[in-house]
């Protein structure tokens, strides 16, 4: 089993920054692509970006190209999700994901095996 813990959420003005972080334990070696998805309030979860497991392909949403950057350290066990010129709209609890296939770098939620338990992320105007 893995098991996955998101830091680094908050209440930020719109323009801020944050970044999320995303710790992975247990059977990390069966850990392949990673990605985070949000879940706005009264909103279906969404897609927000993911990453292969070298780093080497990265795939966001249209929404956050351009403001979002993921990234790994693999030595640390851990994701990142940069996140710049927040807007209102990106107000929502994000959840970082983790999948075990070595082939494809998912961008659906049911192709995860894992999830973590979320971090609230607020963007006031």
């Amino acid at each position: 089993q893995v098991q996955l813990v998101e830091s680094g959420g908050g209440l930020v003005q719109a323009g801020g920054s944050l970044r999320l972080s995303c710790a992975a334990s247990g059977r990390t070696s069966s850990i392949n692509a990673m990605g985070w998805f949000r879940r706005a309030p009264g909103k279906e979860r969404e897609f927000v970006a993911a990453i292969s497991w070298s780093g080497g392909r990265t795939y966001y949403t249209d929404s956050v190209k351009g403001r979002f950057t993921i990234s790994r350290d693999n030595t640390k066990n851990t994701v990142y999700l940069q996140m710049n010129s927040l807007k209102p709209e990106d107000t929502a609890v994000y959840y970082c994901a983790a999948e075990k296939s070595p082939v494809v770098v998912p961008r659906r939620a049911y192709e995860y095996d894992y999830w973590g338990q979320g971090t609230q992320v607020t963007v006031s105007a």
